[in-house]
């Protein structure tokens, strides 16, 4: 038996929260968490700005390096990398401590942003941003179990209103950002522009945070990771090609498919038999995780899926402008934050959240579903007030999956249970792209096809080169017909998200509603040092 689950079985120390390998939660003042979420927050600003950043800048940097046919595997690289580091980080901060691996991960995507600002040519921003992607990994899982280990799940929640907030902003501000800067200075500085972000964010997270030093002689589980980092990028490549680059049933996206599977299996027969599993698989035995795991992946799914779809609607159908297509979503995020600050709060004082996830699953079905009705005629401030249904229901669900997922295990695991919920909301949004992009696409060519017959093949490549400006100098009827063929395909979209989230609601009335522990509470099983049967009150 490993050192690090001999030191778990240890008697908890008074006033903290037993779990890791000779670490121990300890009681911190309110200001001391509020010096280092300084840094987490701007961590995760990092994290979240950085794809919104470069989306919008994306046109101007093809153009500059000469890689239009390169242009898919910018954004690949850097989500592959996130995706396969993801699990990856989340162990290593639970076997050799948290801070020095968040701070690792800090210095790569930094690297990685640097390099990426120096690019010469396509495959040399491809090859960076891969880079800048291992790192990106580590900020987000970083973030959310440090967060685990300074806080009790029952204090939690007055936190994480600032996160919900972190989230907003970068949402509605980053596509801003980057339109900003690629157009006052160069494309150069949308990377750069990370550099003193990051700097101060290691600068406050090196003096503020004192953790427990954590000493462990388990092997890390190489095997399992590479299985594991195959079956991910298998998953992320199958929903980026499928349907667009090579056909569903090509042999391509079929050898991916069964690379997957393989993969995965393979993982989990050695995860079974580890001394120390990259992903410990009993953590599933505990019904809450399982539960909040699949609510994570839905949420990813329609979030990253359907939203990704709204500001065509608003563009093409309600003549928005391009330049101001982050303030198109603002209902939404308002929406999300709000709600999710009013929970926190909630959750903080009165320790119970089963009944969120609940409501926060049948309001985000039913805000899908009333963007699906949404018509040709339909005014912004209908389609705003829709939007912010949709954010209510994703603000009772996005950090009470994360704070649920955490609390159901021991301290010791806290990396690998962040590292697990943000990989299956991660995989869920891109599923959900994957499926809602050829459900769009499909939708806006089928009824291009019957309304203007007579461009039938035009239609379909119409579709990538048809901005609001060209649309506008096109005749009435055709522009009408682009109007109804956007606006099918939205209520396509959405009608099929309003169906997926049924499964979350589902799922969401299996949860046991396990109390949150609150400081110097430790989780049921901690002392044994098993996160399977933590909280099985």
């Amino acid at each position: 038996m490993a050192q690090q689950q001999v030191d778990a079985r240890a008697a908890t120390p008074p006033g903290g929260v037993a779990g890791e390998a000779g670490e121990e939660r300890p009681n911190r003042s309110p200001r001391e968490i509020r010096l280092v979420m300084i840094g987490l927050v701007i961590t995760m600003m990092l994290a979240m700005l950085d794809n919104l950043i470069v989306g919008t800048a994306m046109p101007t940097i093809v153009g500059d390096l000469h890689g239009a046919n390169h242009l898919s595997w910018v954004v690949t690289s850097y989500t592959l990398a996130t995706a396969a580091a993801t699990p990856i980080w989340g162990k290593l901060g639970d076997l050799y401590g948290r801070k020095g691996t968040f701070m690792t991960s800090i210095v790569i995507f930094l690297v990685g942003s640097a390099l990426a600002g120096l690019s010469q040519n396509m495959n040399e921003m491809i090859a960076f941003r891969a880079l800048q992607g291992l790192g990106a990994g580590g900020l987000m899982v970083g973030v959310m179990s440090i967060m685990g280990a300074l806080v009790s799940p029952r204090e939690r929640g007055k936190y994480q209103g600032m996160f919900a907030a972190v989230m907003a902003v970068a949402t509605v501000g980053g596509p801003l950002l980057g339109g900003f800067i690629t157009d006052h200075f160069s494309w150069h500085w949308i990377f750069y522009i990370n550099l003193p972000l990051g700097i101060i964010a290691l600068a406050v997270v090196m003096v503020t945070l004192h953790l427990p030093k954590v000493r462990s002689n388990a092997r890390v589980d190489y095997l399992g990771a590479l299985l594991l980092t195959i079956g991910i990028t298998s998953l992320v490549l199958i929903t980026t090609w499928g349907g667009t680059q090579y056909a569903w049933g090509s042999k391509h996206i079929i050898g991916l498919i069964v690379l997957a599977a393989a993969s995965l299996i393979g993982f989990c027969y050695v995860e079974a038999r580890v001394q120390e599993p990259m992903l410990p698989l009993g953590m599933f035995r505990n019904r809450d995780f399982t539960v909040v795991s699949v609510i994570g992946f839905i949420v990813g799914f329609l979030m990253f899926g359907g939203v990704t779809f709204l500001p065509q609607y608003q563009q093409i159908v309600q003549n928005a402008s391009a330049t101001n297509s982050g303030l198109l979503l603002m209902p939404m995020m308002f929406g999300m934050l709000v709600v999710s600050l009013v929970v926190g709060q909630v959750v903080t004082k009165t320790g119970k959240y089963r009944i969120f996830p609940i409501i926060g699953t049948v309001v985000m079905g039913g805000g899908s579903l009333l963007i699906s009705t949404m018509g040709v005629d339909t005014t912004r401030l209908t389609s705003s007030i829709y939007m912010a249904v949709l954010g209510a229901g994703m603000g009772f669900l996005m950090q009470i999956c994360m704070l649920v997922a955490q609390n159901s295990v021991s301290l010791k695991d806290m990396g690998v249970a962040s590292s697990t919920a943000t990989l299956f909301r991660t995989i869920g949004g891109s599923f959900g792209v994957a499926l809602f992009g050829s459900i769009f696409t499909n939708r806006i060519t089928d009824s291009l096809k019957k309304s203007l017959p007579g461009a039938g093949g035009q239609g379909g490549g119409g579709i990538d080169q048809m901005t609001p400006a060209r649309l506008r100098a096109l005749p009435v009827p055709v522009q009408d017909a682009f109007h109804h063929a956007y606006t099918n395909a939205t209520h396509s979209v959405f009608l099929w998200a309003a169906g997926i989230s049924v499964i979350s609601i589902a799922a969401a009335l299996f949860l046991k509603g396990t109390p949150l522990r609150g400081t110097g509470q430790p989780a049921e099983g901690a002392s044994e040092g098993s996160s399977m049967e933590a909280m099985a009150h």
